[in-house]
């Protein structure tokens, strides 16, 4: 994982914050000013910010984790060597990218994400990840979005660190499934109470009736995702699976 140089001030172990309301300081020329890890933009807009914080300070290994069980599992099931046509949903700075480009056998990775800077951030730092990258959102796609993804006749669908907490709902998800082609490599990871029946964004009711009807799930890996703020390990779900028909 990249470093910098940047000056990074995190508050205390003792401060107990939900997940997505933990932040840190930076510290520029101009002065300090706080910012909260999911205020993507903001954070993608400092070249390796994100790195600093959630990778070498927070311990975050959920890019490595998933593709390595997708690709244990594609070795284990897979009738043939087919290379992947990834759409890497959610995609963010590319770090998952960079990671599906490293592990496994791609034909092309597209990246798609619902902000801008995102995109801006993987041009700068990650520009030759991506076979193309796209700032759609996917819970009311327009038909000519669709039409361009469908371009790509993917063949799995990756989603990392992306969904459960608002920033991707859950018919942005089940649209985003419904692009990739029957018999896709689907792999997902989600905070394990938007798992379970504590969940109130209906991400659980969601997956469980897609894991009853639509994908065939090989693997269900509980796994430390990063640390918190307070030094506490943040558990998630992997899910790996193959799609069978669109939900």
């Amino acid at each position: 994982m990249r470093t910098c140089n940047l000056q990074v001030v995190y508050p205390g172990r003792e401060y107990l914050m939900e997940q997505d309301e933990e932040y840190f300081d930076l510290v520029t020329e101009e002065g300090q000013q706080r910012i909260r890890i999911h205020e993507y933009d903001r954070v993608y807009e400092v070249p390796g910010l994100y790195e600093e914080v959630v990778y070498n300070k927070l311990q975050c290994d959920s890019p490595q984790v998933i593709t390595g069980l997708l690709k244990e599992t594609i070795q284990k099931h897979a009738e043939s060597g087919d290379p992947l046509r990834v759409l890497d949903f959610g995609a963010g700075n590319g770090i998952v990218g960079e990671c599906l480009q490293e592990a496994l056998d791609t034909e092309s990775i597209v990246g798609l994400d619902i902000i801008d800077e995102a995109k801006k951030a993987v041009k700068r730092d990650r520009p030759d990840i991506y076979d193309d990258y796209y700032v759609m959102d996917l819970s009311q796609p327009a038909d000519t979005d669709k039409e361009t993804l469908d371009r790509w006749n993917f063949n799995a669908l990756v989603t990392v660190a992306a969904l459960g907490f608002g920033d991707i709902p859950t018919q942005s998800f089940v649209n985003a499934f419904n692009l990739v082609e029957n018999n896709s490599w689907v792999v997902f990871n989600i905070k394990d109470r938007f798992f379970s029946d504590d969940d109130d964004t209906g991400y659980n009711e969601m997956l469980q009736r897609m894991i009853g009807n639509s994908l065939k799930v090989y693997k269900k890996h509980h796994y430390c995702h990063r640390l918190s703020m307070a030094g506490e390990p943040l558990h998630y779900y992997a899910i790996v699976g193959r799609k069978e028909n669109d939900f």
